[in-house]
């Protein structure tokens, strides 16, 4: 594999504060390398060292002569006098690159509802973001740096990048470019798209002052893998760390003890032995006890929330947006919305928080509801800005109460990953995913029993994501969350439902079913032509009438009785490298994780052929 660029040793300095130090990174043909940290950690520094636009102030950045960088960066730098085909392909006259067909599947993926002929400056910011995207991905380049690419992307729009990406940065040869394989890095905190597309982790670890010591500037730590291996890896790294802390404490009060007895004491080495890596999980608990939370719940709530009984809502202008809709909220309910981007999901949590009345039907709402939301619009802390953080949270309240534990104001910023220096911090003076942190500490404080989140993980951090998730397993109430993040759908979620069409449709099996859906139904459409009837009015894309030929039927019996030997040839793979890894030392972690890697595989296929099972069971069964 070809080396394209890599840094040396490379430090950056602001001022008298050291932001980096130190910093090797290396990246080779064929590379997909996801980077996460905190926010302010300087994860876009680092992006900026690689692309050359930031000189470091030490060591030094090595690119092979035929590297061709394009780069995602965070700030809005299109021309908004000029046309959307402009801004993408600037004088490229248009049979050049309608000719490619990566180039057009970009277009299909990215700008499904953007004319190329529209101009940059009537676009919205998702839009003009999307655009920018398109520009950096249609360039020729080898080396491809993205921050925060999955942005105003919706779930589509995440799963088509994550399948492009793959196929584009897969590694299977050639000079780089939009034809061979090259090398790819992205910042982002979207954990699902770091699990579908990172072939290693990069976490930034930002600078810090020890006490008594100098500053420690910030570095940086590799792992292999995508998000959930990043995750598996660190908390074995924490314990081993943990067993040499113990064993270095064993040894002091050794030391201590010879010292007091005048003789040393015959003693044998602790042994600490690592389990294999299925018993690691097997006695975790579940993430939250539903049955509790709902008791909880109810006892606080009533038997009724909210209820939408066959509700319609149009805009003035007559377009309808829902049509009847009957969707009821339990006592501890979690509900994750999904939908494609202007389906209507902030119209539905408007309908339910009560800031729109239905065009017909009714909203019906228990007497006991409390209703809070997170917004998009963090300038409502304006109000608190020369409070510091954790006055602004006291300020509601002292307590909250979190079902069978209670948490002072202090505790619940240190749960949501504030340091005890940080919570003292003048609020005007906190970043954007502090501040979005501290809005839900304040929302919870006024403890709530319904609550409503729209696109939560804008701004905030992997970390801190996974605090937010945690403190809200514990929770008493009933949780609806729209977003387009996979991972914290199925994280926070125990159903989901999609608005499809004008309507609300039930997702037993989840983000996959909506995926699956969606996409027969832009199948459906191409094969039908302009015009045609073939879909159903609620937009799955499913045949108004079923039925199978003889031929058709005795071809499904065959592929069902093939997936069926399939599956289990797939199950004793598992079962075989479930042993392996109980016969592999316990310490040589490497072996482990790509045996760990090897097990989700064959599971996905396992799983993969179950659905297609179900699929022709279900044809047959019509």
């Amino acid at each position: 594999m070809a080396h394209l660029l890599g840094t040396q040793n490379v430090g950056v300095t602001l001022g008298a504060r050291s932001i980096l130090g130190d910093i090797n990174v290396s990246l080779q043909d064929g590379d997909r390398i996801g980077v996460v940290g905190p926010n302010g950690g300087g994860k876009s520094t680092l992006l900026r060292i690689l692309d050359g636009t930031l000189e470091p102030d030490t060591g030094e950045v090595t690119r092979n002569r035929a590297v061709r960088i394009a780069a995602l960066t965070q700030a809005d730098t299109l021309d908004p006098n000029t046309d959307v085909e402009h801004a993408i392909h600037g004088d490229s006259a248009t049979f050049e690159w309608a000719s490619d067909s990566a180039v057009r599947a970009l277009h299909d993926g990215l700008l499904p509802d953007i004319p190329l002929t529209a101009r940059v400056g009537e676009l919205s910011g998702g839009q003009r973001r999307r655009v920018s995207l398109a520009r950096v991905l249609t360039q020729d380049a080898n080396v491809v740096l993205l921050d925060e690419p999955t942005n105003h992307l919706d779930m589509e729009g995440i799963a088509f990048l994550a399948s492009y990406l793959n196929e584009r940065f897969g590694g299977r040869g050639g000079s780089g470019g939009r034809n061979g394989a090259g090398a790819l890095v992205a910042v982002t905190h979207d954990r699902w798209f770091l699990d579908a597309v990172a072939t290693h982790l990069r976490e930034v670890v930002p600078a810090a002052d020890k006490p008594g010591r100098r500053q420690v500037p910030g570095h940086v730590e590799s792992y292999t893998g995508g998000y959930s291996d990043y995750t598996f890896q660190r908390v074995e790294r924490a314990r081993q760390a943990a067993v040499v802390e113990q064993k270095r404490q064993n040894l002091m009060r050794k030391e201590l003890a010879w010292l007091r007895r005048g003789a040393p004491a015959r003693t044998s080495k602790p042994r600490f032995h690592v389990e294999e890596a299925e018993a690691l999980i097997a006695d975790v608990p579940p993430m939250r006890d539903t049955m509790e939370l709902t008791r909880m719940a109810t006892a606080r709530l009533g038997k009724q929330v909210v209820d939408l009984e066959d509700v319609s809502f149009a805009y003035p202008d007559g377009q309808p947006v829902l049509e009847h809709v009957t969707l009821r909220l339990a006592p501890g309910q979690r509900l994750g919305i999904l939908g494609p981007n202007g389906a209507g999901k902030s119209t539905l949590l408007s309908l339910i928080a009560g800031h729109l009345e239905p065009t017909s039907g009714r909203v019906r709402r228990g007497k006991t509801v409390k209703l809070a939301e997170l917004s998009q619009n963090v300038s409502e802390l304006d109000a608190v800005a020369q409070r510091r953080v954790v006055e602004a949270v006291s300020d509601v309240a002292q307590y909250i109460d979190m079902g069978r534990d209670s948490l002072s104001a202090m505790q619940l910023t240190e749960r949501m990953g504030f340091t005890r220096e940080r919570a003292w911090t003048p609020v005007a003076d906190i970043s954007g995913g502090e501040r979005r942190r501290l809005q839900l500490m304040r929302l919870l404080m006024a403890e709530p029993n319904v609550l409503l989140l729209d696109e939560p993980t804008n701004d905030l951090d992997t970390d801190t994501l996974a605090a937010m998730e945690d403190l809200l397993d514990g929770w008493p109430g009933t949780l609806v969350v729209v977003s387009h993040d996979r991972y914290l759908l199925d994280r926070m979620t125990d159903g989901q439902v999609a608005v499809v069409g004008t309507t609300v449709r039930d997702l037993p099996g989840g983000v996959e079913e909506y995926l699956r859906l969606r996409h027969d139904a832009a199948a459906r459409a191409r094969e039908a032509g302009p015009g045609s009837e073939g879909l159903r009015g609620d937009g799955t894309g499913e045949n108004r009438a079923g039925g199978l030929t003889g031929a058709e039927a005795h071809a499904a019996h065959k592929e069902l009785g093939a997936i069926e030997r399939k599956i289990e040839k797939a199950k004793a793979e598992v079962e075989q490298i479930k042993a392996s890894m109980a016969d592999t030392d316990p310490t040589d972690y490497q072996t482990l994780t790509e045996l760990g890697r090897d097990m989700n595989a064959a599971q996905d296929r396992a799983g993969e052929l179950e659905e297609r099972w179900l699929e022709l069971a279900e044809k047959l069964e019509g």
